[in-house]
């Protein structure tokens, strides 16, 4: 079994398919494993499964030292250039371009950051909020001095935050919709720290000759536009699933935007529509990291259970627990549209 992808969702499908006894091989166009969680400072919710109370960079290692003594190899700095109708993969890594023929793939190639246009968006400063943590917190580089934040999603508070730790000020915190959709307790840890946060404004312009020197920002209630000095503004507007090597495959693709857009169709056992190819994480639809572990295991049982590895009784009992692990974590109000767009998807 090849994973394409070693994040969390990919290096636990890998996991559980070597445990499973599946010769499993991961494939990560980085220099390191463990995905995102590599420049996640913060503390871990969830459970014990999930690295509660540990910080990302450390599921990371831990991850990869799990695949290392369960026989799972990685494979780093390989990009997959194509994943074909037949079943080949297209490899570019340290040894060259080379093809591979799996008998199951599992797709984990993670999201990327959603923009959107507006008048000075190509100045340099403008970034994604994902791009300034990887600055901060992988390179030690603060973005700027004086940062907006546009959205109050998780990512938008937790970016927020650490820009802070970093020694940054973070004049606000935008947000066209009237509420929050970020955890309470990122919300509670920037407010306390000063940071206004402005609900129902958008963001109209960024100014500036060289680089951005001024947002400019519009209430959606009074039309008011206030004028933010800054040197960097930063976009947390959300995630999109990365499905072109699923595209590419001949998968069905379907669309859900509570999950971040166009995403491979599957089923609540990850299985595609394409025989012998799963998905997994946020290419399977953006939800937490918890959440991405777990469709990792759970894709990895579907390989294993198609591969024969395991027999049917088997796989159900595992899959049943992962399940259930799966339905908790998405049993908060926060993630009950996902959980509904998640079923709608599967059923379709």
């Amino acid at each position: 079994m090849v994973v394409v992808g070693a994040g969390p969702a990919g290096l636990c499908a890998a996991l559980e398919a070597a445990q499973a006894g599946v010769r499993a091989l991961v494939l990560d166009e980085n220099e390191r494993g463990g995905g995102q969680l590599h420049k996640q400072i913060h503390r871990f919710f969830g459970s014990r499964h999930h690295g509660a109370g540990k910080r990302g960079f450390e599921i990371a290692r831990e991850l990869m030292e799990d695949c290392a003594r369960a026989g799972v190899e990685v494979r780093l700095s390989s990009a997959v250039l194509g994943c074909f109708r037949t079943g080949e993969l297209l490899v570019d890594g340290p040894q060259g371009v080379y093809v591979l023929r799996p008998r199951a793939t599992v797709i984990a190639t993670g999201a990327s950051e959603k923009s959107f246009p507006f008048p000075g968006w190509t100045l340099p400063g403008v970034m994604g909020a994902g791009a300034a943590q990887t600055l901060v917190n992988l390179h030690g580089v603060l973005p700027g001095r004086r940062v907006l934040m546009v959205g109050a999603g998780n990512v938008g508070l937790i970016v927020a935050y650490q820009l802070l730790q970093a020694g940054a000020e973070v004049v606000g915190v935008v947000e066209a919709e009237g509420e929050v959709s970020g955890y309470e307790v990122h919300l509670q840890r920037v407010r306390r720290e000063g940071v206004p946060v402005y609900l129902r404004h958008r963001l109209l312009a960024a100014e500036g000759g060289e680089g951005v020197e001024a947002a400019l920002v519009e209430s959606l209630d009074d039309g008011g536009v206030k004028r933010f000095r800054v040197d960097a503004l930063c976009l947390a507007v959300g995630l999109a699933p990365q499905a072109e090597l699923a595209a590419m495959r001949g998968c069905r693709i379907s669309y859900a935007g509570e999950l971040g857009g166009f995403l491979p169709w599957h089923d609540r056992d990850m299985r595609t529509s394409a025989p012998g190819v799963y998905v997994a994480g946020d290419a399977a639809g953006v939800e937490e990291a918890s959440v991405a572990m777990d469709e990792g295991r759970l894709a990895a049982v579907s390989a294993a259970e198609d591969l024969g590895v395991l027999d049917a009784a088997e796989a159900a009992a595992i899959k049943s627990a992962l399940l259930a692990r799966l339905e908790g974590l998405r049993g908060g109000p926060s993630a009950r549209s996902k959980r509904a767009a998640k079923a709608r998807l599967c059923s379709g």
